[in-house]
């Protein structure tokens, strides 16, 4: 079996992805247990569960396709590099998820010529699923990790539609560790509201029209952004760097790191022109 049709994803993915969703709820209701990666990042027994029930559903589905997943990366384990792959978050937000922070996703990308053309994010706290579809559009949908078979196929579905910008009333949302360069780079915009949120949901609610943009200039991971900037595109957004490039995906030789970006609700509301002499603009090695 080698599903990539997206209808097809979501309907094998889905039973996983709530059974990962129970297993963290679990942990994050009666305690976690926190270990340090060797980048001195948190990960908990909740991450490599949940890890383990994505990657073998990903080779159930589709077994000739390679994975590429946060902790088994982290523990050194990679495949080689490929122009279709799938990337796997399966805890997102684990700073917040052990700070009691219910705000954690599952995340599930597949990748193809270093662009996303799947996404699947799961908040098990709050129950909302996000996923693109086979139409090239993205979908919402409310769904407790403890549904059961009835509820999961009576599952109503409503197509997500970025709005479009006020630029008089902007809303962002900023990853909980945001530092100044971030704040620096949404004064220039005007916004007047920055609302802290961790996880890849960041860029479900702008594809969903709850907000506008997300800047982020802090280090994050191919696996931290791919499902979330499948969904915002599938949703009329855009995901750029901060020169206006579109985010690609598949820099193993960059241990998949990402550049500094920003996910916009629809296009770009900065031109190259406008990024000259701005003070928070980042060395061009950040880029």
């Amino acid at each position: 079996m080698n599903i990539t049709d997206a209808d097809q994803l979501v309907e094998f993915l889905l039973p996983a992805v709530l059974n990962a969703g129970r297993i963290e709820m679990h942990h994050f209701t009666t305690g976690v247990k926190i270990e340090q990666k060797a980048d001195k990042s948190p990960v908990t027994v909740a991450d490599r569960e949940a890890e383990a029930i994505i990657v073998e559903a990903l080779a159930r589905a589709a077994s000739t396709i390679p994975v590429v997943a946060e902790e088994a990366a982290a523990a050194g384990v990679l495949p080689p590099p490929s122009e279709t792959f799938f990337l796997v978050d399966a805890l997102d937000g684990t700073h917040g998820f052990v700070r009691g922070k219910p705000e954690f996703s599952v995340n599930i990308a597949l990748i193809r010529n270093s662009r996303p053309v799947f996404g699947m994010v799961y908040g098990p706290a709050s129950g909302r699923l996000f996923v693109t579809k086979s139409d090239g559009k993205s979908y919402g949908a409310e769904l407790s990790p403890d549904a059961d078979e009835g509820a999961v196929k009576r599952l109503r579905w409503s197509k997500l539609t970025s709005r479009v910008p006020d630029r008089d009333q902007l809303l962002a949302f900023n990853s909980r560790s945001s530092g100044a360069v971030s704040l620096e780079f949404l004064d220039q915009l005007g916004v007047k509201e920055a609302r802290p949120l961790g996880s890849s949901l960041k860029f479900c609610m702008i594809a969903n029209g709850e907000g506008d943009l997300y800047a982020r200039f802090g280090d994050t991971c191919e696996w931290d952004t791919a499902a979330g900037q499948a969904i915002l595109e599938a949703a009329g957004g855009t995901v750029t760097t901060i020169d206006g490039v579109a985010l690609r995906y598949g820099k193993a030789q960059d241990k998949y790191l990402n550049p500094h970006f920003v996910a916009w609700g629809r296009a770009p509301l900065l031109t190259k022109a406008s990024l000259e002499g701005a003070k928070w603009v980042v060395p061009s090695k950040s880029l």
